[in-house]
């Protein structure tokens, strides 16, 4: 894996966790995909999941090196003794020596850059984890996050997909040398009821999720779609395949329709 000063490399697809709670079938999943071919697993302090997702990193056929592990601090423990409890707890369920990205979850409540983020350098220092992300960063955000750290911020997790385009933030990110990562990039499974997606995969001969994912990569996105069921694992991964055309780009970004899924109280936005 890399060491402290390099870069991570964030494969295009990764397996996303939330709601995974059941210890038996989540751990199954881990195991699955990463044994399909993922590379990079999220999770959260939040999830209730990171043992189960560290049970089935443990059982895959596939050496730990070469996952990427990622998960994120909540925003009740985001004070510097509580970050580094908390990042110790998650590095302890996971069963991993380092956590390879860890994120500040949101932005609110105990979260206070000149508080917070010195905690994740000190992290880093000591080798508990490799790289630090931030989630849900606007780009005033971003930009107070870095003159706060020494360390670089590797990549930046928020909510995007065809009716979410992050056209400003992406922009923003990638004049910094920061990763978008996209969470629920298939629109909590409403991807399948967009026309223009539906358009170009009866077009293309793919899922419409196919062409969602396929077009997060196209921008540059890395997506940590959830799945469980082998079929859907497999179907999501197979995107990678999928060359989407100009016109097929040029379709999926004239969408008008707008949905965010994330609408809690504390969103920065």
């Amino acid at each position: 894996m890399d060491s402290p000063d390099a870069g991570v490399e964030l494969p295009a697809i990764g397996l996303g966790t939330w709601k995974n709670t059941d210890s038996d079938r989540c751990a199954e999943t881990v195991r699955t995909a990463l044994e399909l071919g993922y590379r990079h697993v999220d999770t959260a302090a939040m999830y209730g999941n990171e043992s189960a997702v560290g049970d089935g990193i443990a059982r895959a056929d596939v050496p730990r090196e070469d996952v990427v592990v990622a998960t994120k601090v909540w925003h009740d423990s985001l004070g510097y003794d509580d970050v580094i409890e908390s990042a110790e707890n998650s590095r302890s369920r996971l069963g991993v020596d380092a956590i390879d990205v860890l994120y500040v979850h949101w932005p609110c409540f105990s979260y206070d850059p000149e508080e917070t983020l010195p905690a994740f350098d000190h992290l880093r220092e000591e080798g508990a984890i490799r790289h630090v992300g931030v989630s849900n960063f606007t780009p005033d955000l971003l930009d107070e996050a870095r003159a706060v750290l020494d360390a670089p911020i590797v990549a930046n997790q928020v909510e995007m997909h065809p009716l979410l385009p992050q056209a400003e933030l992406r922009e923003h990110c990638a004049e910094r040398g920061v990763r978008l990562v996209a969470y629920s990039p298939l629109i909590h499974g409403e991807a399948f009821d967009v026309p223009e997606l539906s358009a170009v995969a009866e077009r293309r001969g793919a899922s419409e999720a196919q062409v969602g994912l396929a077009w997060l990569r196209e921008k540059g996105v890395a997506a940590i779609p959830k799945a469980s069921g082998e079929n859907h694992l497999a179907d999501n991964l197979d995107s990678l395949s999928l060359d989407l055309s100009d016109e097929d780009v040029e379709r999926i970004d004239a969408i008008e329709d707008e949905k965010r899924i994330s609408t809690a109280d504390w969103t920065p936005w």
